[in-house]
């Protein structure tokens, strides 16, 4: 007769810390450490730079850069240790696998935005709500355009690979392994939104059309099971909604190429916040999700 080898049974404890598949902590312990790690480094270079000797005062075009320096710093040194020694897993299991398809997703990702703000651009003017004022060298010489458009491509492109990084890297790939995808899609994109509130201009339906926006960000990763795609999703919606057509970044005003107004109902076109406070941006989502899977139709969730 076989005999039966029983599980040790675990203790309580172990229960309620440790996951039951393997010898690392459940996922929402490793949120939550991981959420305390991205709030100790930044209270200790928030420390280190204010400590340092000859600090400088901040201004309004030096602030934000530093800003967005401290998030790329703390997200990225937060996640690969994270990463590394709570999650047991490596940083580019998030979805940094290099291969054939990675500039080629990166670049899709990049200039579907162009088709997105363009529509809305073409049926916002073909309604009479935007009124276009002019190009930007008109008021400007040719070396202030350069530099503002080459400045705001680099901040959107290290923005774009922080957030996706945190939110569709770090958060959602955490969460679906320790519920669904379900509900790793609604909480990781939820948790986007919110964190914009605070930016200019925000209200319900900007928080609303943000969590829409980090579901069609997530889709690039859940097609790929890569996180090129998503980045380049984000860095061009960024850089083609502002500096390219002129429309506020969820509520954010930025050197554009495009000098234009609009003052059509605030419901559809999101008002002073951006095309994501808008309903306008619900069809065009709907669309370019649709491109998205005619273009990954044949490699779906490529294996990591």
């Amino acid at each position: 007769m076989d005999q039966i080898t029983e599980r040790p049974r675990r203790s309580r404890l172990a229960i309620i810390f440790l996951s039951p598949d393997e010898p690392r902590l459940r996922t929402g312990w490793r949120l939550l450490l991981h959420t305390l790690l991205l709030m100790a480094i930044t209270a200790i270079l928030l420390f280190a730079y204010i400590l340092a000797p000859g600090f400088p005062n901040l201004t309004a075009s030096t602030e934000p850069h530093l800003l967005t320096g401290i998030q790329l710093l703390v997200i990225t040194l937060a996640t690969w240790i994270a990463r590394r020694f709570i999650d047991r897993r490596s940083f580019r299991s998030l979805g940094f696998h290099i291969d054939q398809h990675s500039l080629i997703d990166l670049a899709f990702g990049f200039c579907l935005p162009a088709l997105m703000m363009g529509l809305i651009f073409a049926f916002e003017w073909g309604m009479g709500w935007l009124h276009f004022e002019g190009w930007m060298w008109n008021a400007a010489p040719p070396a202030t355009i350069l530099t503002g458009l080459l400045g705001g491509l680099a901040t959107f492109i290290i923005v774009g690979y922080y957030e996706e990084l945190l939110f569709r890297g770090y958060h959602l790939q955490n969460l679906f392994e320790g519920t669904n995808m379900s509900w790793a899609l609604f909480l990781s994109s939820a948790v986007f939104s919110i964190l914009h509130i605070g930016n200019p201009n925000s209200t319900w339906a900007s928080t609303l059309g943000l969590l829409a926006a980090g579901y069609f960000m997530a889709y690039g990763w859940v097609r790929t099971r890569r996180l090129w795609l998503s980045i380049g999703l984000h860095i061009g919606w960024n850089f083609f909604e502002g500096p390219v057509f002129g429309f506020p970044v969820s509520g954010l005003s930025v050197t554009h190429l495009i000098h234009q107004s609009v003052d059509g109902p605030v419901l559809i076109t999101g008002g002073a916040f951006g095309p994501e406070a808008g309903l306008v941006i619900l069809p065009v989502i709907a669309l370019s999700a649709a491109l998205i899977w005619v273009y990954t139709g044949g490699k779906q969730a490529r294996p990591s």
